[in-house]
């Protein structure tokens, strides 16, 4: 792996250096197989780039790049530019979670500078034949963060009041939580409606596929701030 960047300015320049490569070209160079498809391996892309880019956070639940407070997401997009698939941004808590505040929540802190990458995702394509994007480094505007907060709001509120079995893709003007497990096995301890302690699948926090759309326009089609 190379090693960290010590600015944000090296790792843009690292980002910048891999756009246009195939998931083949960087995989070679460290040392990587390259899968059949996904299906078993989701995080393969992601565990790619940051080798290239030298995130060293790993799977803690920190910023990929703590130092510079940056966090890395990979984007696979369309051959028109759209977002294939919500962006998972952090398990959520389900318990302990009176007292959370938006300010000091992990998902903020998550949010708050991230490296998007967008990637080939058209499953036509073959994984190693897919091309990497010019990177985008992002922070919410002010209008985007009242957007992610609210809906953070509605959706911890829920979890305290022991409705966390209601809760369903639909909520979220932006934001939406999810199931996140491999399998409906996997059981985590979650408030239930009379205040007991229940077994539930444990659930993430995504971006909706919209929300994602409007950055990446935002960046590369310079498109007005309403659309």
């Amino acid at each position: 792996m190379k090693p960290e960047p010590k600015t944000e300015q090296e790792l843009l320049q690292r980002a910048f250096d891999i756009a246009g490569c195939t998931f083949e070209q960087l995989a070679q160079e460290a040392t990587m197989a390259v899968p059949v498809d996904l299906k078993r391996d989701k995080g393969w892309v992601g565990q790619l780039l940051e080798w290239h880019l030298g995130a060293v956070a790993g799977s803690k639940p920190t910023q990929d790049f703590e130092k510079l407070g940056i966090e890395l997401k990979s984007i696979p997009i369309s051959y028109s530019g759209k977002p294939l698939e919500t962006t998972f941004v952090c398990v959520a808590p389900l318990v302990g979670v009176h007292g959370l505040t938006w300010e000091t929540s992990h998902v903020r802190n998550k949010l708050s500078r991230i490296l998007w990458i967008p990637v080939e995702g058209e499953r036509e394509i073959p994984l190693a034949e897919r091309r990497v994007g010019s990177p985008l480094l992002w922070s919410p505007s002010l209008k985007q963060e009242q957007q992610l907060k609210q809906d953070w709001e509605e959706l911890m509120e829920m979890i305290v009041l022991g409705e966390v079995e209601q809760i369903t893709a639909k909520h979220g003007e932006v934001m939406q939580l999810r199931p996140k497990a491999a399998n409906g096995k996997a059981l985590t301890e979650a408030y239930g409606a009379s205040g007991r302690i229940i077994k539930t699948r444990p659930r993430g926090f995504y971006l909706r596929t919209q929300f994602t759309e409007q950055i990446l326009n935002q960046h590369y089609v310079h498109a007005p701030s309403d659309q």
